[in-house]
C-alpha cells in the first residue's frame, strides 16, 4: 500500500480542526457561529471574543495549513505534488470541517499557511495587495477576495522568477481551486458589500 495516499485525508483532518470555534467555546462558553457573521475564522472570533482570541485563531489557522504541507513534504521526500494535495485538503477541511457538520471558515488564513512553503514570494505579493485594499477601502472581505483572485497569477509569475519554469500543475491547480473556494465562501460578504451593510475594518479607532 502506498501510504502517501493518506496525506490528503490527513491534511483534511488537520485543516478541519476548528480552532476559532474551540477558542470561543473555551473562553466565552458560546458558539461563535451564532454571533456576528457566523464564521469560525479570526475576524469573527475577534468581534465575538476580543483581539487576543482573534489573534490566536489567526495564528493557529495559519499553522495548521503550514503543518499539513510540512508533514507532506517530510513524508514524501519533498514531492511538491503531495505537498500541494495535502495543502489543498487542509483548506477544504477548514472550510468544510467534519466536526462542525461541514460548516466552517473561509480559508484565508489556512491558505496563507499552505502556500507560504510552496512559494512565499507569491503569498507576500498577495499579502501586499490585501494590505493595500484593506487600508484603502477598510473591508477585510474585499481585500481577501482581491488577494485570492490574484494569488494564482502571483504563483505563476513568482514560483521560479528569472527562469522559464512555470509551477508544477499540481501547484497551479491547488492554488486556483483554493482561490475559487475562498471567493465562493465570501459570496455573502459580497452581497453585503453591494448592499452597503458589510462591516468595515477599524483603523486607529476610526
Amino acid at each position: 500500500m502506498n501510504f502517501l495516499w493518506l496525506l490528503p485525508p490527513g491534511g483534511y483532518l488537520l485543516g478541519s480542526i476548528p480552532f476559532g470555534y474551540l477558542i470561543v467555546r473555551a473562553t466565552k462558553g458560546a458558539d461563535v457561529r451564532a454571533s456576528g457573521s457566523g464564521n469560525i475564522g479570526a475576524t469573527n472570533v475577534n468581534r465575538v471574543a476580543g483581539s487576543g482570541a482573534g489573534l490566536a485563531t489567526l495564528l493557529l489557522d495559519v499553522a495548521k495549513g503550514y503543518a499539513a504541507v510540512w508533514l507532506a513534504e517530510h513524508a514524501s521526500g519533498g514531492d511538491v505534488n503531495w505537498m500541494a494535495a495535502a495543502g489543498l485538503a487542509a483548506v477544504v477541511g477548514h472550510m468544510f470541517p467534519v466536526w462542525l457538520r461541514f460548516r466552517g471558515g473561509k480559508g484565508v488564513a489556512t491558505a496563507l499557511g499552505v502556500f507560504v512553503p510552496l512559494c512565499w514570494m507569491a503569498v507576500a505579493a498577495a499579502a501586499v495587495v490585501w494590505l493595500a485594499v484593506a487600508s484603502i477601502w477598510r473591508y477585510v472581505s474585499l481585500a481577501s477576495v482581491v488577494a485570492a483572485a490574484l494569488l494564482p497569477v502571483c504563483m505563476y509569475l513568482l514560483y521560479a522568477p528569472g527562469t522559464q519554469h512555470a509551477p508544477p500543475l499540481s501547484v497551479s491547480y491547488s492554488t486556483a481551486i483554493a482561490s475559487i473556494l475562498i471567493i465562493v465562501k465570501h459570496r455573502e460578504n459580497m452581497r453585503r458589500l453591494m448592499a452597503g451593510t458589510e462591516h468595515r475594518l477599524k483603523i486607529g479607532g476610526r
